[in-house]
């Protein structure tokens, strides 16, 4: 999408994988509420957590594509059935009297001053548009990490342990059954997938079922209802950072401490556990050059006035200059 080699793409977010590589890049990412989008045809990871949906360049673009894309599918049991709204009559909608709630356990140690001048400036955005800003406390937030680091591995070991050799997957040789599922196992996996399947094997294990899983999703229903009891009190969305960096050069983070590369999600994994849309959008370049984003989360859904407010933001924003065309000369 950011090098312009297509109009719009497909992705799929369990804790970020929309809206973190659209913050990094300067696109546009919508994660739609959980049972939104089909997710017939796609490898399930975690299931309670996996929801398709687009990557654009514009606010609008994403509307169109996420008009197209959602809807009830008799494949996907998940998925709901609910009348598709028109997003794209959404875009450019007025903001005036939105309230916008702005946590304040978002604003997390160690936060960049790039990052924290964003979200400042992003809030300033919303507010000349008409919207009213108001400070909401999400006390769960400190747990989110580790439950989704429990809560996503648990499901990915159960989910891709059929991808054995036997039915589904690659297939290696070996001496006899249990040679040929070790040696497919090693060889079809991943490093990081490897690490999940095994950090959720263990946590779904006996003796620490209820200590790890049992209290994980516990905190995820508390986690869920901090949202709840935000969006009760008369908010209408929740404006928060998207990442808490720019982009990272390959192999910086993760390859020596895996939980470093963990703490890249602490924004948006909670999206995923309270099953709510989010969307991120483009907020300027930093000082490296690289782009930033924000992120607008929303009532289940709500996405209309993701829509509506992401385009407010995208109007205020600073655009982002591209570089020329790599396939062209001159």
């Amino acid at each position: 999408m950011a090098a312009r080699l297509c109009l719009g793409a497909t992705a799929t977010d369990t804790g970020g994988s929309i809206r973190q590589p659209a913050a990094f890049t300067g696109t546009v990412g919508i994660k739609p509420t959980y049972g939104r989008c089909s997710r017939w045809g796609i490898v399930a990871f975690a299931s309670s957590l996996d929801q398709a949906g687009p990557i654009t360049r514009t606010v609008r673009d994403a509307a169109i594509m996420l008009r197209s894309m959602a809807g009830h599918d008799p494949k996907d049991t998940t998925s709901v059935d609910a009348p598709v709204p028109d997003y794209e009559a959404a875009v450019g909608a007025s903001v005036k009297g939105r309230r916008i709630g702005v946590p304040k356990e978002y604003r997390i140690d160690g936060m960049s001053a790039e990052i924290a001048a964003l979200w400042d400036r992003g809030a300033a955005w919303l507010k000349d548009a008409g919207a009213e800003i108001v400070e909401i406390s999400l006390p769960h937030t400190r747990y989110a990490l580790p439950t989704y680091y429990i809560i996503a591995p648990a499901e990915a070991s159960s989910n891709l342990a059929r991808y054995d050799g036997v039915r589904y997957g690659c297939r290696e040789q070996g001496r006899d059954v249990s040679e040929m599922y070790e040696k497919t196992r090693a060889a079809g996996f991943g490093p990081e997938v490897r690490r999940r399947i095994m950090i959720g094997t263990y946590v779904l294990s006996a003796g620490y079922y209820d200590a790890y899983y049992v209290r994980a999703q516990k905190v995820r229903s508390l986690i869920k209802r901090d949202f709840d009891e935000a969006f009760a009190s008369g908010v209408d969305a929740v404006l928060t950072p998207a990442t808490p960096s720019t982009a990272f050069a390959q192999g910086e983070k993760g390859s020596a401490d895996p939980v470093e590369m963990y703490l890249n999600d602490v924004f948006t994994v909670t999206v995923n556990m309270a099953g709510l849309p989010g969307v991120a959008v483009p907020g300027g370049l930093a000082a490296n050059g690289l782009p930033l984003g924000l992120q607008l989360i929303g009532k289940a859904f709500d996405e209309e006035t993701l829509f509506s407010l992401a385009a407010a933001i995208e109007r205020a924003a600073p655009k982002i200059e591209l570089p020329q065309p790599w396939w062209r000369e001159g």
